[in-house]
């Protein structure tokens, strides 16, 4: 990701349980991390709690498409780095853009994902709500538009 784009960060511990008997993470776990980072995102970044989406508002954000590259191994007790950014914002579906790099800055995971906006009672695709396409727009790159 470039410096100039808005990007959502965090920091992910890497912890016993992620590890295969090896000391680096088991790839499926990648996953969970990646999944991890779009819920605080959500919650943090944009101000809709899964709980709120799915509890309180009948809305889900499922993945519907993933291509990741497993670039390098990340060990047992390494502080990875998350960034996030929006690649592009449709009507009811938004394309993500997210690196896992490691404590000297080298990409661990990169990784494309498409989350879709699911009324979850209808089970289907639905419009993104106004305020969060609003929240979204700040983490938007410049290219991306509804």
């Amino acid at each position: 990701m470039k410096s100039s784009e808005p990007v959502f960060a965090t920091s992910i511990a890497v912890r016993f349980g992620d590890c295969d008997p090896a000391g680096i993470v088991f790839y499926p776990r990648y996953f969970e991390m990646i999944n991890n980072l779009v819920e605080d995102w959500c919650a943090i970044g944009l101000g809709h709690s899964f709980r709120s989406l799915h509890m309180e508002q009948g809305l889900g954000l499922p993945t519907v498409h993933v291509e990741t590259d497993f670039v390098a191994a990340s060990e047992l007790g390494e502080i990875l780095r998350a960034e996030l950014v929006v690649k592009k914002m449709g009507s009811s579906s938004l394309t993500l853009d997210i690196r896992l790099s490691g404590p000297d800055q080298s990409i661990r995971v990169r990784c494309t994902i498409v989350l879709v906006m699911l009324d979850l009672q209808k089970r289907s695709a639905v419009r993104l709500p106004e305020l969060m396409r609003s929240r979204i727009a700040r983490f938007c790159t410049a290219q991306s538009s509804a």
